[in-house]
């Protein structure tokens, strides 16, 4: 309190020697106003102060805001772009068949396969695959057929587990054979695909499950996969046969699933060297009907050096159960020889000959075939061939026919 009276004489001391001597001296109350009054703007003026910069720093934050959306839009918009994948591939055949049964001879135009592929990249480490399928021209608007379908053949994520190992989920192509995986028409021979990889392996075939892949720098991978089976007919015109118990994914009966292993060996150039296993408890998903187990074999070799290029393949079912082994049917088996020769970048020439033996009697035949590919692109194909088939069983001996076939095709 000392010190306030002190403050204030002083104060009051140094506004009388300020003070013109006529004038009239301020009494310490009047300068306790005068303090007070001062105090009161200085207050005013700091709030005043605070309010601005608090306006400030608000417009700050909006404008960075603003800032960060601008650039979510352009990742987002970046993504797509950068990260969103289209492609897809198509083919046109011309065959004109021959058969020894007159009744049998084919000459139609069919626009065998338009497919689009859709592909994302979510990040580094999730992506996803899909690829919807049109054949033989599509359907009629009302659905009824132009026996043609539409098919989602691919619809699956693929996860990066570690840099060599991918886990996946959806649907996807089995590892199986050499054509089931890759057959965009411009990478391989012939207007129509092998029958082996047709009748035995049925290609193009899909199935819904998970799978995982590992790959190393030596060359060698592995795929294992679990997943919907085959769901085999057993009585009519297609009992037994393979290619008919295929689900495509359309309300798939699961009740047995079936189990995909591959190995495979690329560490030297030029060589590709495979092996396959798919088994399934029940080949029909029904008990008690004639079939039970079935078991694919499958192994291959492609080798290209300089302008020759050598491709072989072999595939075995072996099914259990009564029914089937009743009917010859339990045994399926198939193989192909292709030898070719590319004497320049654009032409390719090649021969095959395959030896199947299926379910039915009209799946049971050795077959010759010739042609050549000619690429004015690397990604677009022009084809023609010439085939000579003969049946095994003279129940199909009929069926016998010589060919001749020309297709185009692309990919992108």
């Amino acid at each position: 309190m000392k010190r306030v009276m002190i403050f204030f004489s002083l104060l009051a001391g140094l506004l009388m020697a300020a003070t013109p001597l006529n004038a009239a001296t301020p009494t310490v109350e009047e300068l306790w106003n005068i303090i007070q009054k001062q105090q009161a703007e200085i207050e005013a003026l700091k709030s005043q102060q605070q309010a601005t910069e608090q306006k400030a720093v608000a417009a700050d934050e909006k404008a960075e805001a603003a800032v960060e959306a601008m650039e979510d839009t352009a990742a987002v918009s970046g993504n797509w772009t950068d990260k969103t994948h289209i492609g897809g591939y198509g083919e046109l055949h011309y065959n004109n068949i021959d058969a020894d049964d007159s009744s049998r001879d084919v000459k139609d135009m069919d626009l065998h396969r338009f497919v689009m592929f859709f592909g994302h990249e979510f990040n580094d480490r999730i992506r996803l695959f899909s690829e919807l399928e049109v054949e033989h021209g599509g359907v009629e608007a009302d659905g009824s057929p132009l026996d043609g379908e539409v098919e989602v053949e691919q619809a699956y994520l693929e996860f990066d587990l570690k840099e060599n190992l991918q886990a996946r989920g959806g649907v996807f192509l089995l590892p199986v054979g050499i054509l089931n995986e890759t057959h965009e028409p411009a990478t391989f021979y012939g207007v129509e695909r092998n029958d082996v990889e047709s009748i035995i392996i049925p290609s193009t075939w899909w199935e819904g499950g998970a799978g995982l892949s590992g790959h190393y720098a030596s060359g060698f991978s592995w795929d294992l996969a679990v997943h919907s089976g085959l769901k085999m007919p057993t009585s009519g015109d297609n009992a037994w046969r393979v290619r008919s118990g295929r689900q495509k994914i359309s309300n798939a009966n699961a009740e047995d699933l079936a189990y995909t292993g591959r190995v495979k060996y690329t560490g030297i150039p030029g060589l590709e060297l495979a092996a396959s296993l798919q088994y399934q408890s029940d080949a029909s998903q029904v008990g008690s009907d004639g079939i039970d187990d079935g078991l694919l074999f499958e192994t291959h070799a492609v080798y290209q050096n300089g302008p020759f290029a050598l491709r072989a393949l072999y595939a075995e079912w072996n099914f259990d159960g009564s029914g089937v082994e009743a009917a010859g049917a339990d045994e399926q088996k198939g193989w192909y020889l292709e030898p070719s020769f590319k004497p320049r970048k654009d032409l390719g020439l090649y021969a095959r000959y395959e030896d199947i033996e299926g379910a039915r009697d009209q799946d049971q035949f050795d077959q010759w075939e010739v042609g050549l590919n000619y690429w004015p692109h690397e990604a677009v194909v022009l084809k023609a061939d010439y085939r000579n088939r003969d049946h095994d069983l003279s129940s199909a001996s009929g069926r016998n026919f010589d060919a001749f076939d020309l297709g185009i095709g692309y990919h992108f």
